[in-house]
């Protein structure tokens, strides 16, 4: 980065303003996201008359789990494009923008040609917005700054601050506010009110950042990055070492684990969602609780619970054996995921897959307690997993190994569609168990080869 590019910003031990403006930013754009994510799949099955698309239920979870996935891909392409050509600011609005119209068109047109027009939207729109955002964060600071630790930890508040509160909005409109009875008794629920408000969120988020941007950026990313630079092009050519080469190979098998843990934990907003609609008793104290409300349930845990973890590492790094293996943490976050499945098992041995011949509805602690082991297993491994491949990947291939690991996730969403689609025909007693067991299974032999895999990166 250029030294004239931050000299229009105040240097100092405090954060420049611009961190809280993409702080902002951010937030809403990942309201916009959560909230439209919340009530998808719902949308997706409810009855036309009802005010959704009437799929059937397989068909909705594979549609939900393609797009939830594709939104990891688009990155690669956007941050390419703003490199070479668009520059990170101009490349934030155009994503922003184009999101907003796509939650706009989900609000306006109740038809299926009408979801997907949104959708495409949607993931194109988070292609431009996503990765660059994160980067502009970077950007606001010299290279070895300090700080900049620090300011990823408040920018990633303002995600998990957007993605608490964006379900309770979805819900309470869609599910509470405009939910209508119908003059032959059908419910009519308030969808596309959900969907209007994050198209309001993102539109507000982006006027804030348009305005403000030259007040609080200054020049920061209004240029476009180099595609490469002359250091790099001297050593394209240069094979990779041995070494390199074992590294390379240790975070491509960590990232099929990493796959496998997505597609289970991304049950959230398929699998669990209609199992939480049809067989949990979300009935407290008189008020039913909105389905989607229950998307909140991650991000509380993850705001309670990151800083305690954060805080053990520390201290574990303090002592004489020092801090987990990074593999060892991943290794403990799939058993607690598949942990988090077999909780379910007995409320699915009471209540039966058969929605239509419901004998008794299991209670809600199970559910919650199911979020509590998933957001653990997640913070066990997704955090320390990006930061190895930061710390682990060759020079020469950080960037390409950084996209995989994205895409890796990309995978899992649409596999994680796939098996949330299964419950339909096989049952959520199945799906469950095989997931849950999977994943512990998959978490041991990561232990067993902890230590193989930590040998492999050592020099890094």
């Amino acid at each position: 980065m250029e030294t004239s590019t931050l000299e229009s910003l105040p240097q100092g031990k405090k954060h420049p303003k611009g961190l809280y403006l993409l702080f902002f930013t951010e937030l809403w754009e990942r309201y916009s996201y959560y909230g439209m994510r919340a009530i998808l799949i719902l949308y997706l099955t409810t009855a036309y008359i009802g005010g959704g698309l009437g799929l059937d239920p397989a068909k909705a979870m594979a549609l939900y789990g393609f797009y939830t996935g594709a939104v990891y891909f688009t990155p690669i392409i956007g941050g390419w494009l703003t490199d070479h050509y668009i520059g990170l600011r101009r490349a934030i609005t155009i994503g922003g923008v184009t999101m907003a119209l796509g939650d706009f068109t989900l609000f306006l047109i109740h038809a299926q040609w009408g979801l997907y027009l949104g959708l495409a939207l949607l993931i194109i729109g988070n292609g431009f917005f996503k990765p660059n955002i994160s980067t502009l964060v970077g950007e606001l600071y010299p290279k070895n700054d300090k700080r900049k630790d620090a300011a990823f930890t408040i920018f990633y508040m303002g995600i998990n601050i957007g993605a608490f509160f964006a379900p309770l909005v979805a819900g309470f409109l869609a599910e509470d506010l405009f939910l209508t009875a119908l003059e032959d008794g059908t419910m009519h629920y308030g969808f596309k009110w959900a969907f209007l408000a994050s198209s309001i969120g993102m539109t507000i988020g982006q006027i804030i950042f348009t305005t403000q941007s030259k007040k609080y950026l200054g020049n920061v990313g209004l240029k476009p990055i180099q595609s490469v630079t002359k250091a790099e092009n001297k050593n394209k050519n240069v094979p990779l070492t041995k070494k390199e080469k074992q590294r390379t190979t240790a975070i491509l098998i960590i990232a099929c684990f990493v796959v496998f843990f997505w597609a289970g934990f991304e049950q959230a907003g398929s699998s669990f969602t209609l199992y939480t609609k049809n067989f949990i008793d979300r009935e407290v104290f008189g008020y039913t609780i909105p389905v989607s409300w229950f998307q909140s349930i991650n991000p509380v845990f993850i705001v309670i619970f990151a800083p305690i973890l954060s805080a053990l590492w520390l201290k574990l790094s303090k002592t004489n054996r020092g801090d987990l293996k990074t593999t060892t943490k991943m290794g403990m976050g799939m058993i607690l995921l598949g942990l988090g499945f077999m909780v379910l098992i007995p409320a699915v041995l009471q209540t039966g897959s058969d929605e239509a011949n419901i004998a008794v509805k299991a209670n809600v602690l199970f559910i919650i307690f199911t979020y509590f082991l998933h957001t653990m297993g997640e913070l066990f491994l997704s955090p320390v997993g990006l930061s190895l491949v930061s710390k682990v990947a060759p020079i020469k291939l950080a960037s390409l190994l950084m996209g995989v690991w994205l895409a890796s996730t990309g995978v899992a969403n649409i596999v994680a569609g796939q098996l949330a689609s299964l419950t339909a025909s096989l049952g959520y007693l199945e799906i469950f168990a095989v997931i849950g067991g999977t994943a512990i299974f998959l978490g041991i032999i990561l232990l067993l080869i902890s230590k193989k895999l930590t040998n492999m990166m050592a020099d890094a």
